[in-house]
């Protein structure tokens, strides 16, 4: 049984060390070794342990056994009468102070005086022949009572007789104990030792394992074997340079493809004779991938990468491919897929704006240098003004020029452009609707006839090869693209023809797109244009200047005013209909005739936005589809200034409030009540009132000009007080050029609107005014009174008619109106009368018939006045007439009083 469990167990163990990898093998002896060496390390120590603790015990025995020898009265005690009860009490103590396990005083001949164990006095102790003699000595006793590390020491007189024996000492087992002790440290020390070999032995193990790959002996060899079959088997070139610079392994397919010599291995790479580049390349330690080198007739693609990351030594390896027969191949697919992306971006980069001479830049732009080496566009002169391209295309405008030199060989942008001879590249093309290849204008007869100057500039430039292609869009021509290349690349071939199509196609495109946009821009411009005031009338209440800019990318419905009104006032109105194009144009245009004709009625500011609101809101529901297609809204500010008391009534709809720069410099923007824009129905309108200065500045503005995609509102309202501020003394055309400068925005994408107002009142001494009792005996009065103020203004050959309408006016307001009634006139521009009374019913024109006696004044007043009409005030209404004035006459002559033709015909 025993034999074959041995048998059994031989064949294990040496399978085991067999089958193991390498680094198996080694893990497992490194482990064995430790462990030996640990037993043997803990043996040794316990050993050496042992014989430390017995000789300490010794050593504390003598210690305490010649200290109680020596002691004083030990002797006296030995020669006393009765020595065992002198001595047992001393003995005791004496034993337990030094912490030995027994203590004994014996006479000379070893009898027990006294012991610790009271059990052996009187019994005789062996071994003590030494220390009868008179010689220290200590030893490891075996024995009875107990076997013990003892010492005896002899009690000598003073004459050196012995007169008794001292016997110290400690068990073996206690000695014992001391070692037993100090076991756990030692086998913790070992287990300690044998974790840190075994954990040294896997690092090893682990570190030999990576360099083997966990192979055993027999697979190394047989790896070996095949590395080297493969590596002089592919048919891929693959060689070794040391750090050094010197090759230390070739493949055979590198010597193939190098023609390398017999015996290169061991020589440095410059001394193989190979080509300068790609030896550079192989002593340069670059990593380059792919890298193509020519070696003798070969294309060589070159792979370099360094060994030492992947466990070699220091220095690199090169693979080599004949890539001679695919580069055609790989050359062709290059230049397919450069195409696909050059017209992925060519969709990407033109057509970004709605300009036409931009788009045509783009295209130029895109197909420089990848395609061509410069490229000329030429566009119908229609096509450039955005109107339908008609008639012949033998002439074009140059509206782009690009290429890769700074000087270029052609007629420059803006030039006319013939083609007149229609053996021409580009007369072929525009006739054909194709594109057209030159491959060798040198041999271009039409071309060189067309132009012979421009031609043999070109061509000695080095310009030699041409592509022309017609833009077309919708089947309709609107310019070409010419394509050109100089002796710096090939020469244009017929598979290029197909991609320039293509690319001219996407083009026209976009630029046909932005010539529809441009008719369309320009006609909303034009339309926008003629609904804005192309001056603003004449007026003396304030000194206004203004600025308009249309959008660039469409108009918009902004717009301005300033409207005189009776009494010498002026409303200014600026307002934003919402949205951009033709249908905001025309509804802004709607909106400004709709403001002149309520301040024709001399409504307050918020009545008057009042009506507006209403309108809005009715022309909303009328256009709007039913889509979205709708105007939402508009804003407006409205604001009346009177000269004669310096009062600004405002009101506004959604808009921003005006800004005011006083006469001492300081700016503020009005407390005007906020409501919504017009057209969504909201509260009723509330009216301000502010009384200006003369010399104020009113800025009215549009929120075009503070507000855009790089600037929100707070920081434009900002730069806006900031720029009026540091021009505080500017006249308004100066405050209008100011702002401008300084807040237009690079683009604008909404329409700018400004209009400045500087503020005049009216000379005191050119305002008089008289209060009218009730009673037909008080019109004689004011009316001789105001003919002496005419008098005194130098007015007195107007006087009569003024008189007589004031006369019918001040009779009306006695006759059907109610007090207070007063009288103002105010010498202006012109002359104006004013007659106003508490009564809110106004008086209207009519012809009286031949039987009426009355009836007649407002027709007289309608015939002498200039301008007539009524206004409602709180408290009542105004008449008032204008008197227009020439260097202080009357423009039209006096009335015949005689000539009474404009009445009716009297049947009496």
């Amino acid at each position: 049984m025993t034999g074959r469990l041995g048998g059994a167990s031989r064949p294990g163990v040496r399978s085991l060390l067999e089958v193991r990898s390498a680094a198996g093998q080694v893990l497992l002896l490194q482990i064995m070794v430790a462990v030996l060496l640990i037993a043997a390390a803990v043996v040794a120590l316990a050993f050496q342990t042992r014989q430390d603790s017995e000789r300490d015990a010794r050593n504390r025995s003598l210690a305490a056994a010649e200290s109680f020898a020596e002691a004083p009265g030990t002797v006296e005690a030995l020669r006393s009468r009765d020595p065992a009860a002198a001595l047992r009490t001393h003995t005791d103590a004496a034993q337990r102070g030094s912490g030995v396990d027994f203590m004994a005083v014996t006479a000379p001949d070893g009898t027990r005086y006294t012991d610790t164990d009271p059990a052996l006095v009187g019994e005789r102790t062996e071994g003590v022949e030494r220390a009868t003699a008179g010689t220290a000595f200590t030893e490891v006793f075996k024995g009875a009572p107990n076997d013990a590390a003892r010492a005896v020491v002899p009690v000598t007189d003073v004459d050196g007789s012995v007169v008794g024996l001292v016997t110290a000492g400690v068990t073996v087992e206690n000695v014992g104990d001391a070692v037993n002790r100090h076991l756990p440290a030692l086998l913790a020390s070992a287990v300690g030792v044998f974790a840190l070999a075994a954990g040294s032995a896997v690092l090893v193990s682990r570190r030999l394992r990576r360099q083997t790959h966990g192979l055993g002996p027999a697979e190394m060899t047989r790896m070996y074997e095949h590395h080297d079959a493969v590596l002089h088997a592919v048919r891929e070139g693959v060689l070794i340079i040391g750090d050094d610079g010197r090759l230390t392994l070739v493949n055979d397919e590198a010597r193939r493809l190098l023609e390398l010599p017999a015996g290169a291995e061991g020589r440095h790479v410059t001394d193989l004779g190979l080509d300068a580049p790609i030896t550079g390349l192989l002593v340069s330690g670059r990593t380059v991938t792919d890298e193509i080198h020519l070696a003798g007739d070969r294309l060589l693609a070159v792979n370099t990468r360094p060994t030492a990351p992947y466990g070699g030594p220091p220095g690199t390896a090169a693979t080599l491919r004949d890539t001679t027969e695919l580069r055609a191949l790989s050359g062709a697919a290059e230049v397919a897929r450069e195409r696909l992306k050059l017209l992925y971006e060519a969709g990407v980069r033109i057509g970004t704006t709605l300009d036409v001479v931009r788009t045509a830049e783009e295209l130029s732009e895109v197909a420089v240098p990848r395609f061509a080496d410069f490229v000329t566009v030429e566009l119908l002169d229609p096509v450039l003004r955005g109107e339908e391209p008609t008639g012949a295309h033998t002439e074009m405008r140059r509206a782009a020029v690009n290429g890769v030199g700074e000087d270029r060989p052609f007629q420059p942008v803006g030039d006319l452009v013939r083609f007149v001879v229609p053996t021409t590249p580009m007369a072929a093309a525009l006739a054909s609707g194709h594109a057209v290849l030159e491959a060798d204008l040198r041999v271009a007869h039409g071309w060189r006839a067309q132009d012979p100057v421009g031609a043999g500039n070109a061509l000695a430039y080095g310009i030699h090869s041409l592509v022309s292609v017609p833009l077309r869009a919708r089947g309709v021509v609107l310019g070409m693209v010419n394509f050109w290349r100089s002796q710096s690349t090939g020469c244009f071939e017929e598979e290029d023809l197909a991609f320039a199509e293509e690319l001219a196609a996407r083009a026209a495109v976009a630029i046909d797109n932005a010539r529809r946009f441009t008719r369309e821009h320009a006609m909303a411009v034009t339309l926008q244009r003629s609904l804005l005031p192309r001056v603003l009338p004449e007026q003396d209440a304030l000194e206004v200047a203004y600025r308009y800019l249309p959008a660039q990318a469409g108009v918009g419905g902004d717009w301005f005013d300033a409207i005189p009104l009776p009494g010498a006032r002026v409303a200014l109105v600026v307002g934003d209909v919402v949205g951009h194009g033709l249908h905001a144009a025309a509804t802004m245009g709607r909106l400004r005739t709709a403001v002149h004709n309520f301040s024709a009625l001399d409504l307050s500011p918020d009545e008057l936005l009042g009506h507006l609101d209403e309108l809005v809101s009715r022309i909303d529901e009328e256009e709007g589809d039913g889509e979205g297609d709708s105007i939402t809204g508009a804003t407006c500010l409205y604001a009346i200034y009177d000269p004669v008391s310096g009062l600004c009534t405002m009101a506004t709809a959604g808009h921003f409030a005006p800004g005011l720069v006083r006469p001492d410099g300081t700016v503020d923007f009005l407390d005007v009540p906020v409501f919504p824009p017009l057209g969504l129905h909201g509260l009723p309108f509330e009216t301000s009132e502010v009384r200006l200065p003369e010399g104020s500045r009113l800025v009215l503005y549009t929120d075009g000009l503070i507000e855009h995609r790089e600037r929100d509102i707070d920081t434009g309202l900002r730069l806006l007080r900031q720029t009026l501020a540091d021009h505080a003394d500017a006249t308004p055309e100066e405050t209008c050029q100011a702002v401008f400068s300084a807040m237009l925005p690079p683009h604008r994408r909404d329409d700018i609107a400004l209009l400045v107002a500087r503020t005049r009142l009216l000379d005191p001494a050119r305002v008089a005014d008289w209060d009218v009792p009730p009673d037909p005996a008080a019109v004689a009065p004011v009316r001789a009174a105001c003919g002496r103020q005419l008098e005194t203004w130098g007015l007195g050959e107007i006087g009569f008619t003024t008189e007589l309408m004031l006369s019918e006016l001040i009779t009306n307001a006695i006759r059907y109106g109610s007090a207070p009634i007063h009288v103002r006139l105010m010498y202006e521009r012109g002359l104006i009368c004013e007659v106003s009374d508490g009564s809110s019913t106004a008086p209207h024109l009519r012809r009286a018939a031949t039987t009426d006696e009355g009836g007649r004044g407002l027709f007289l007043v309608s015939q002498f006045a200039g301008r007539w009409g009524t206004r409602y005030t709180p408290t009542g209404k105004v008449m008032w007439t204008e008197q227009p004035l020439t260097d202080g006459r009357q423009s039209a002559p006096e009335p015949d009083l005689d000539d009474l033709s404009w009445l009716p015909d009297d049947p009496l």
